[in-house]
């Protein structure tokens, strides 16, 4: 009696599954590869942008205090002309 041989179209089986897998996981890798590049390239944005609105914010024109400057030229000169009256 033998024992159950290995035949040649196991052998061929077990091969392309395992050529199968090595491809899969070779895949698996380059997406995720691909996906930790865009994560590090969305971040090199947000940061790219937080400083671009944090100039913006510095460079920007305090308006409330040019509201409260313009009112009070405005009442100095009121005051003025009713002197002058």
């Amino acid at each position: 009696m033998t024992a159950h041989p290995r035949t040649d179209p196991v052998i061929a089986d077990l091969a392309e599954l395992r050529r199968l897998h090595d491809v899969g996981i070779a895949r698996v890798d380059g997406q995720l590869a691909l996906l930790a590049q865009r994560s590090e390239q969305q971040t090199r944005d947000a940061d790219e942008l937080q400083v671009r609105v944090t100039q913006l914010e510095s460079a920007r024109w305090p308006l409330p205090s040019l509201a409260a400057l313009t009112g009070l030229a405005a009442l100095a000169v009121a005051v003025w002309q009713a002197m002058g009256r």
